[in-house]
């Protein structure tokens, strides 16, 4: 499967917790965690829909300014979710500036933002040229854990609220089918890759009939839609559907029963789990007092998950200068390479 969805660790495995996973062919990626975001380029960060926050600690929640700053004056609605108190969070942020000259900007940035928990969950909008005031939105149903919070035509984004002392969430990004293109049989059919696909793809997960007209570019080089070829016939001779991907994240957890219940749940047949490995087994007394996963125990619940690739990160700066440790320990316990 050549996947759409590309994510990767934005600090490596030693630095801020965050994930940057854009989508091929779209001008789209979503972000889990904010932690240092200066790796990212404001032309990665500006595709950025929606953002899936784990807790608001300083090392994953500081990148939340520069995320505020790239868009002031942009016309850009932002989604954020995050665990319970998140939304006073985002607000003692956006409080902490002067916010008098933004209502003669040209442009309104919004953004809106979503408590996942247990018990009354909380939801509000802000708009840069309302000065960010803070106005009530409809708020998301009490979190069921490993139950969906977002539902597009393509994906599902499903979250488990974990114990890291504080509540914490984990996140799971699922593809609803892959749909991928074979570009030799596009070149026989005298056709090429360009955003035309994108429109193709939406069509057959919104289940249009077989007989609707897809406009596609005709010429080497003009991207004007000057033929129509009927839905059926590019889905038999030019795509291939098979199982959706599946991408965990999961972060700050303490190794107890319950977690360990909720992470194989939400991570089970994932194509990728990002999960921290803070520290080596040989500090297992000092994870368990940080309330952190060791390297062994995030292979050992990656394992359990069955899932396909694990990528470790959030090191403790213990480790800095020698993470073969972890990530030996890792490998061992999942029983395959770890990245």
């Amino acid at each position: 499967m050549r996947p759409d969805i590309l994510p990767r660790l934005v600090n490596g495995a030693q630095g801020d917790p965050a994930v940057y996973a854009p989508f091929k062919y779209e001008r789209r990626a979503l972000l889990f965690d904010l932690g240092d975001l200066n790796p990212l380029s404001s032309r990665s960060l500006l595709k950025v829909s929606h953002i899936f926050v784990s807790h608001t600690h300083v090392d994953h929640f500081v990148g939340f300014d520069q995320i505020l700053r790239l868009h002031l004056g942009r016309e850009k609605r932002l989604v954020l979710y995050g665990p319970p108190g998140f939304v006073s969070n985002v607000e003692g942020k956006l409080r902490g500036y002067i916010w008098n000259l933004v209502k003669n900007y040209p442009y309104d940035f919004r953004l809106e933002v979503y408590e996942l928990g247990p018990e009354l969950p909380e939801a509000a909008s802000f708009a840069c040229r309302e000065a960010f005031t803070r106005r009530s939105l409809q708020p998301l149903e009490s979190l069921a854990d490993g139950a969906v919070i977002l539902d597009e035509v393509g994906l599902q984004v499903r979250a488990a609220l974990l114990e890291h002392d504080i509540p914490c969430l984990a996140y799971s990004l699922e593809e609803k089918q892959h749909i991928n293109v074979d570009k030799i049989r596009l070149d026989d059919m005298g056709l090429r890759v360009g955003p035309w696909i994108r429109h193709l793809k939406d069509a057959i997960r919104r289940g249009a009939p077989e007989d609707a007209e897809i406009p596609v570019p005709s010429g080497p080089t003009s991207d004007e839609a000057t033929k129509a070829i009927p839905l059926g016939v590019l889905r038999k001779n030019v795509l291939r559907i098979s199982r959706g991907q599946r991408i965990a994240y999961v972060t700050d957890a303490a190794f107890t029963d319950a977690n360990v219940e909720k992470i194989v749940g939400l991570a089970r047949g994932a194509d990728i789990l990002f999960c921290e490995a803070a520290f080596s087994e040989r500090d297992r007394v000092r994870a368990k007092q940080r309330r952190h996963l060791t390297a062994h125990q995030a292979g050992l619940v990656a394992r359990m998950a069955g899932v396909a690739r694990l990528v470790v990160f959030h090191f403790s700066p213990k480790y800095h200068g020698r993470p073969d440790v972890l990530y030996e320990e890792a490998r061992e316990a999942f029983g395959k390479p770890v990245d």
